[in-house]
């Protein structure tokens, strides 16, 4: 599968409403990190979220920072930042949000204020999913270098793996590996991280994350929520939601009740009705397809991505300056769909 294209283009425009900044008492590192718990696993339909990502599509041979970060900011401005966006996406019905990370934005210097970002979503009561992106030097769906990546999740999981509200996903879009080859490098994840719930952890389908049905029926990864990838974009000739609807199924199989569609999107800057008729367009058919398959099997949805700066997808544009940030959403109808898929309407 080519590199996901539509997320280099420029946006376009911002419409409709918008979503106000919030302010507050600072939370201070210690009360942030508190320990989470729940009496039992939630299901997965709780999940319901955003991804906020890196200008660059999250592949960078740097830092990964998502839109609106500094790797120059401290953590209370950081923290300070993070709380105005959270609360931009929790005015859209989120509860969830997906961040990246990569060696060198753990391991490195960055980690000391990034954490900031992971705390203000967690004190705001969201689930934060971590998942680990490859540099884009190397594209070529495998893990980089095998004892960094190791690090980081050490350092991650120590920081992180008595917070009930944060998950982990090992990676994003295992594409280099066959099948074989990535439930091994799964289980051998849950394997070193032993003390880590199985219900925290997400393992991405195989190659592009786009069909769970493997992931799922391997013994050695039970317990363990399943993380898929479904895009319009893969199909641009294909204009019926049933059709649509045919294909994520098939790509689930039996496995709705693990699975979390963690990256799902549409142009949200060209004026699409999403609520509307079709007329031709994959994209309608697309989102409407996924937002009613969403809340018909109960599945987990996070959408790609809630913000992005220069992403056509993105539901929300940033504003403001400093700490003083607030969201702006590009497309109500997409809004709506999402409140669809949700049972928020």
């Amino acid at each position: 599968m080519p590199r996901k294209n539509h997320r280099g283009t420029a946006c376009l425009a911002a419409s409709l409403a918008g979503v106000t900044a919030f302010g507050g008492v600072l939370a201070s590192p210690a009360s942030a990190a508190a320990t989470f718990r729940h009496a039992s696993p939630p299901p997965v339909s709780d999940f319901r979220g955003v991804n906020w990502a890196d200008p660059r599509d999250n592949y960078a041979d740097d830092a990964v920072v998502p839109s609106g970060l500094s790797t120059t900011d401290t953590y209370a401005t950081t923290y300070a930042k993070s709380r105005a966006i959270v609360g931009g996406f929790a005015e859209l019905g989120a509860n969830t949000v997906r961040l990246p990370v990569n060696p060198t934005s753990v391991n490195g210097p960055f980690w000391t204020s990034y954490r900031a970002a992971i705390d203000a979503a967690t004190a705001k009561g969201f689930k934060v999913i971590l998942g680990y992106w490859e540099a884009d030097n190397a594209k070529d769906g495998k893990i980089d270098d095998q004892a960094s990546w190791d690090r980081m999740w050490a350092r991650i999981t120590s920081a992180y793996g008595r917070n009930g509200k944060v998950y982990f996903e090992p990676m994003n879009e295992p594409f280099g590996y066959t099948s074989q080859e990535w439930r091994d490098v799964a289980a051998r994840w849950l394997a070193t991280h032993r003390s880590i719930p199985r219900d925290r952890v997400l393992i991405g389908g195989i190659k592009y994350s786009e069909d769970v049905k493997p992931v799922c029926a391997d013994s050695r990864l039970d317990g363990t929520r399943i993380a898929l990838h479904n895009y319009g974009f893969w199909h641009t000739d294909w204009t019926s939601v049933d059709q649509w609807k045919a294909d994520f199924k098939e790509r689930i199989g039996s496995c709705a009740s693990r699975t979390v569609l963690d990256e799902f999107g549409a142009s949200m800057t060209t004026g699409l009705d999403y609520n509307g008729p079709v007329n031709g367009s994959n994209e309608v058919a697309y989102i409407q397809a996924a937002t009613d398959t969403i809340r018909e099997l109960g599945l987990g949805s996070v959408y790609w991505p809630g913000l992005r700066n220069g992403d056509t997808y993105s539901l929300t544009t940033l504003q403001g300056t400093g700490t003083r940030l607030s969201l702006k959403v590009n497309n109500q109808s997409g809004l709506d769909r999402l409140h669809w898929a949700w049972k928020q309407k």
